[in-house]
């Protein structure tokens, strides 16, 4: 049976000469997902998916992917990488490049016939696959790059800032390409400091801050704001909000209309408690015109946590000058 994760890692560390990297790492990442990866720059994002990937030995712990031990050859043959720094020889074509990666991933003369000329489209490079990647700009090579990763039609796909270098309509073009993926069943490992991107195409996520994992899930369900709703609604008398104060945290009007509407943005104990105060407005007679639940973004949640760790740290380092 398949397991519901298909990266685990238990304490994985990865340090230069006892610094750096990243610290005791303890992941899950679900199968069929796209999974953001984030942090501050020097966090140790890098280190991390490379020390997945086999590409550096881990200085302790240890991590599956797909079930196979990270760096074994097992492992290997099942994921693809577009790694941050990418850089081709630029005396191959680019068709020349994804035929030398389909060697290297044994792919049978059938199997590319048919995989290279497609990809070359799914990428944005149809009709550019016989120019020389010296030709290409930054943003091509990125996308050449990208097709590579895939040629294998891997389970798990790690994406290191796979939008670095693109225009804004190449960035949207991937973003669909992670959610096709995604639809696919495959598994897209995203490593990211757009969280903008992040936010759009990913529901899970890590953040990692100072070499060590902050916290991972449901980006959504790690917000520490209390769930808000913009509401507009008819007349109605001021003992109404009184009635509603066992729901409400705070309120705010933020407006009215000519047709004698009003605008209030509410602060919630609980989201569940949206549908029980519409419930009482309607029973009251309260003409109810909008109810929308205001959703968190992830830059709010990134920074809570990031600030979250801050604030250990420095009590930590306070201690242990004072001792």
């Amino acid at each position: 049976m398949k397991s519901e994760y298909v990266i685990e890692t238990q304490r994985l560390t990865k340090q230069y000469d006892g610094k750096a990297g990243c610290r005791n790492i303890t992941l899950q990442v679900p199968r069929g997902v796209v999974f953001g990866f984030l942090g501050p720059n020097g966090a140790g994002k890098s280190t991390f998916v490379r020390t997945l990937l086999g590409l550096l030995i881990p200085t302790s712990g240890k991590g599956t992917i797909l079930g196979a031990p990270i760096g074994s050859i097992e492992s290997r043959k099942r994921v693809g990488y577009l790694p941050e720094l990418f850089r081709y020889p630029e005396w191959l074509t680019g068709r020349q490049l994804l035929e030398t990666h389909a060697d290297l991933c044994g792919l049978s003369r059938t199997e590319r016939k048919t995989r290279i000329p497609y990809l070359l489209e799914r990428v944005g490079l149809h009709g550019r696959g016989d120019e020389k990647i010296r030709s290409y700009s930054k943003g091509m090579q990125q996308r050449i790059g990208l097709a590579c990763a895939l040629l294998s039609d891997p389970e798990v796909v790690f994406l290191d800032e796979p939008t670095s270098a693109l225009d804004p309509i190449g960035r949207r073009e991937v973003r669909e390409l992670m959610d096709e993926l995604r639809n696919e069943g495959k598994t897209v490992f995203l490593n990211s400091h757009l969280l903008s991107e992040v936010e759009s195409v990913c529901d899970h996520v890590a953040i990692i801050h100072k070499s060590e994992l902050v916290v991972q899930g449901d980006w959504r369900k790690l917000s520490a704001v209390k769930p808000q709703v913009d509401m507009t609604i008819g007349p109605a008398p001021s003992a109404i909000w009184d009635e509603l104060s066992p729901f409400i945290i705070q309120k705010e009007c933020t407006g009215f209309t000519d047709e004698g509407r009003t605008h209030w943005l509410l602060t919630l104990k609980q989201e569940e408690n949206i549908p029980v105060m519409i419930r009482h407005l309607s029973d009251k007679g309260i003409a109810i015109y909008q109810a929308t639940p205001r959703q968190p973004h992830l830059e709010d949640v990134f920074m809570y946590w990031v600030n979250k760790k801050e604030a250990q740290t420095a009590h930590v380092d306070n201690r242990e000058t004072n001792m």
